[in-house]
């Protein structure tokens, strides 16, 4: 049986457990959801070619862009998308936790201003 939305969540949860205190502190008001897809908006946005495509996305205004002139509009979420990680689960064969993990963590740095570019360069250097 598949895992659940709320098992999912809990998989996201245990990795939040696990940030190191100085950086889980900056984490104190940013919402992570689990939901199935992306909504048709972000579909859209970011012209992807099935909701299969993203696996994960930050939603909110980055940790370095923050100031106290500029307030963000909505609290940040990090939107983890259900079916596209079991999908990518069942084809690549990692452990779901692990996967869970590693896009999760992806997004965090989202957060904290790091670029996709950036976060490649990081997980280069660690191999």
């Amino acid at each position: 049986m598949a895992p659940t939305l709320a098992e999912i969540e809990d998989m996201a949860r245990a990795t939040l457990d696990r940030i190191p205190p100085p950086l889980r502190q900056q984490l104190t008001d940013l919402v992570i959801q689990v939901v199935d897809f992306p909504d048709d908006e972000t579909i859209r946005a970011l012209a992807l070619n099935t909701p299969y495509d993203l696996l994960g996305m930050y939603s909110g205004v980055s940790l370095e862009r923050k100031s106290v002139t500029a307030v963000p509009e909505d609290v940040d979420i990090i939107f983890l998308y259900r079916r596209p990680l079991l999908e990518y689960w069942i084809e690549c064969g990692e452990e779901l936790k692990n996967l869970v993990r590693h896009v999760l963590i992806h997004e965090i740095g989202h957060h904290f201003g790091f670029s996709d570019a950036d976060m490649a360069a990081i997980e280069d250097s660690r191999d």
